[in-house]
């Protein structure tokens, strides 16, 4: 594996893991976002959003710098939110501690190219990271030393602070979840992020602010009731039949955007449908 260690389907850390989503994933986008197709259509087909993902494991491996540079920030901007804060709440570091481990092992994975020893027929990609990762803090004195010492080994930018709010906002102890559970589900927690960031920052491109405001007040509204239909159409001055069609066209657009960032980290047509099928409950 790159690590030094012998590594089977079970040393991966394979289990039945339970789907229940925790936050915003469950209470609110989950249950409408299994049940659209794909059509992404925002206005006609000038307002689309942007075509499918490429795979960053599969151009991670590639001869090409340019996509392994960008494979590689991909893969970060997927994990590593779930490392650190596995880091913290696994393994009990202190924010400090965890913030170099996090950086050391990024930079050890591509290094040492864990990406290119990853066998999709033996485990999702998340487990066989975790098993890296695990594997890694055991040897962790060695690694954060270097990295606090400078050692030759490259950082990345990384918001440590968001990690940290998101830490003290939600009850993550979770003593009860197992470590491929707890993983899993901060993975999930990032993904379903990083889309909803994502969708803002096309509406935001594409003048599509009254869609977006819609869609968050109505969709991502955590404190108190939900308004109504009628109540935002009045607030925002349109009709109740264009807040029900905005809101069908972020929900759709999102949909898509959780299924492309799914398929940029798989490996393979199988590993997809099958991690999509994990975080959605539903087939493609």
């Amino acid at each position: 594996m790159g690590l030094g260690i012998e590594a089977s389907v079970d040393d991966y850390g394979c289990s039945s893991i339970d789907d229940t989503l925790v936050g915003l994933c469950e209470n609110r986008l989950i249950p409408w976002i299994t049940c659209m197709d794909l059509d992404t259509s925002m206005g006609g087909n000038q307002s689309r959003f942007p075509e499918t993902r490429r795979s960053a494991v599969i151009d991670f491996n590639s001869g090409d710098p340019v996509l392994r540079d960008s494979a590689a920030d991909a893969l970060i901007s997927a994990y590593w939110k779930p490392v650190y804060k596995y880091i913290r709440v696994r393994w009990s570091r202190s924010n400090e501690d965890a913030k170099d481990l996090t950086q050391a092992f990024f930079a050890r994975a591509f290094e040492k190219e864990f990406f290119c020893d990853y066998d999709p027929q033996k485990a999702r990609l998340r487990t066989y990271l975790r098993a890296c990762l695990d594997a890694f803090l055991a040897r962790e004195d060695q690694a954060a030393g270097r990295i606090k010492r400078g050692g030759g080994v490259r950082t990345v930018s990384l918001d440590f602070e968001s990690a940290e709010g998101e830490l003290r906002q939600h009850d993550v102890a979770s003593a009860e979840l197992q470590p491929e559970e707890y993983f899993h589900r901060e993975w999930v927690r990032n993904l379903f992020a990083m889309a909803v960031d994502e969708l803002k920052r096309e509406c935001d491109q594409h003048g599509k602010h009254i869609q977006y405001r819609v869609f968050e007040s109505y969709d991502l509204r955590e404190d108190g009731d939900k308004p109504t239909y009628s109540s935002l159409a009045a607030e925002l001055g349109i009709s109740t039949a264009t807040v029900t069609n905005h809101l069908s066209a972020m929900r759709h657009a999102l949909r898509q955007m959780v299924l492309e960032r799914i398929r940029e980290t798989t490996a393979t047509e199988r590993e997809y449908k099958s991690e999509v099928r994990a975080v959605l409950g539903i087939e493609v």
